[in-house]
């Protein structure tokens, strides 16, 4: 079985910065893309950034100056460091991957527990 265990979240103040890192458990063979989503107090849950295992990035518009996703494919594992946050950047982060194979398990996708950040004034 695989997991997805996101870590790095927590308070920080207006303008700081944070990263969260996502790793995937398991034996696992290959991972395609990989990605942070955030869910704010009464909003939607939202892509955030997403990166395929070529490296491919893309962004939403209002991060796209600010945070960067990269990933370690030797370790299964994706970051997302955070710049000059900003109030409206607080919610619950999740790290979701996408058609991962591993031994005995094949997953369209999969999704992490989710981790708090929250930026302060």
């Amino acid at each position: 079985q695989v997991q997805l265990v996101e870590s790095g979240g927590g308070l920080v103040q207006l303008g700081g910065s944070l990263r969260l890192s996502c790793a995937a458990s398991g034996r696992i063979f290959s991972i395609n893309d990989m990605g942070w989503y955030r869910q704010a107090p009464g909003k939607q849950r939202e892509l955030v950034a997403r990166i395929g295992s070529g490296g491919i990035t893309n962004y939403a518009d209002s991060v796209a100056d600010r945070f960067t996703i990269s990933r370690d494919n030797g370790k299964n594992t994706v970051y997302l460091q955070m710049n000059s946050l900003k109030l409206e950047d607080t919610a619950v982060y999740y790290c979701k991957a996408w058609e991962v194979r591993a031994a005995g398990y094949r997953y369209l996708e999969l999704w992490g527990q989710g981790t708090l950040v929250t930026v302060s004034s």
